[in-house]
């Protein structure tokens, strides 16, 4: 399943498929109207202090990598993270928006990495974790 990233700015096109946003805050002047959005993800952008701090360091990628990678792994990325998962499995092409002017070292980029395989999910997150879930509710429906 292809995996985009694009600037939320840019404009919405028939190939980018579902339409993701992977951003806490809202883009700036960005109409809700104009985004052409599937979902907004909240809770898979990093959080404010690892954002203000990659900011002020641009060249610690590895380093923010690391970081965001242990966040998602957390409970509050779990719910959306799954979600993420579920999309990429359902639809034929993904676009994850973000508005950083970055456009090699940010958020979505992580996020494509860890949809493609490229980087091994958080613990106890993944198309693995969602297949034991539905599992483990079904086994308790059957009781």
């Amino acid at each position: 399943m292809p995996v985009a990233v694009k600037r939320v700015y840019e404009a919405a096109s028939r190939s980018d498929g579902a339409r993701v946003l992977v951003d806490r805050l809202w883009p700036r002047g960005l109409r809700k109207a104009d985004a052409d959005l599937e979902e907004w993800l909240r809770d898979l952008a990093p959080s404010d202090a690892l954002r203000k701090w990659f900011h002020e360091r641009p060249r610690q990628w590895a380093l923010f990598r690391k970081r965001y990678l242990k966040e998602l792994a957390g409970a509050e990325a779990e719910k959306d993270l799954q979600k993420l998962y579920t999309l990429a499995h359902k639809k034929k092409r993904l676009t994850l928006l973000y508005a950083s002017k970055n456009e090699t070292h940010n958020n979505a980029v992580v996020l494509k990495d860890l949809l493609e395989g490229m980087r091994k999910p958080p613990t106890g997150t993944g198309p693995g974790a969602l297949r034991s879930l539905r599992m483990r509710d079904a086994a308790v429906r059957r009781r």
